[in-house]
């Protein structure tokens, strides 16, 4: 499954990309993030890993995310794997005419196993509901300070 969502971020795109580039700033944005682990490459470069440990309620996992690609401002493409489940991510940033920034990520999943399948059949929505909601609150962390950080 493929799909596209945007947003636009009412701050320069130097702003935007030096929050973005800055792993401790994932749990300002990131609903459920408890920790991040480097687990090979050099970080933030092309070929790093990180492990990415959620807790969503009573609902715990892990993603592994692989950088493809960093050519920031411009771009910054990654690979998430859980169980179940891959997803590439390409995000592109671009400025606006009034000096804003313009979010563009496209994503695409590939299940892996049964359930995540019918997951993507039934449900299609709510991946892509769940990407504008991460960009929702991306865009709040950095317009305005907040943070979905538990306290």
């Amino acid at each position: 499954m493929k799909y596209s969502v945007d947003i636009i971020i009412e701050k320069p795109r130097e702003e935007v990309i030096r929050k973005m580039d800055n792993t401790d700033n994932m749990k300002h944005w990131q609903k459920g993030l408890v920790s991040t682990e480097h687990i090979s490459g050099i970080p933030g470069e092309v070929g790093a890993k990180m492990q990415l440990n959620y807790k969503l309620g009573k609902r715990e996992f892990t993603l592994i995310e692989t950088i493809s690609k960093r050519n920031f401002p411009d771009e910054f493409h990654g690979s998430y794997s859980a169980k179940g489940m891959y997803n590439e991510q390409k995000n592109y940033f671009k400025e606006t005419p009034e000096g804003h920034t313009k979010w563009i990520s496209e994503s695409e999943f590939e299940p892996g196993n049964f359930f995540m399948r019918a997951m993507l059949f039934l449900m299609p929505g709510a991946f892509k509901k769940q990407s504008k909601q991460y960009m929702i609150a991306f865009k709040d962390f950095v317009e305005n300070g907040t943070s979905v950080a538990e306290k």
